[in-house]
């Protein structure tokens, strides 16, 4: 089985080829391919670390689409004062499809 380890969006994320991966937002049109930068590739018992090796491996991926993530309330109180204060986030999100690892 072959796997590669890849930054993307300010984490690593495990990828293989087929799977679906939601990245923090891409500056990439829906139905591009970009280019995911490998930290490490695990090929049956070979595994590769080396900077010089890894900069050979391509991780390409297609984006799917651009979406929003769910809603998350930051509510701040103080008791006996009055203040309440409330804000609301929504982090924006692109899903990609890992096409190939080479």
């Amino acid at each position: 089985m072959v796997y590669a380890i890849v930054r993307a969006g300010g984490r690593q994320e495990k990828v293989s080829v087929g799977d679906l991966v939601t990245l923090d937002r891409v500056a990439a049109e829906a139905g591009s391919s970009l280019e995911l930068p490998a930290v490490m590739l695990v090929d049956g018992d070979k595994v590769t670390t080396g900077a010089d090796d890894l900069a050979k491996v391509k991780v390409t991926a297609e984006v799917l689409d651009h979406s929003r993530g769910k809603k998350i309330v930051i509510q701040k109180y103080k008791n006996k004062t009055g203040y309440i204060r409330r804000q609301g986030h929504r982090s924006e999100l692109t899903t990609v499809k890992v096409t190939s690892i080479a």
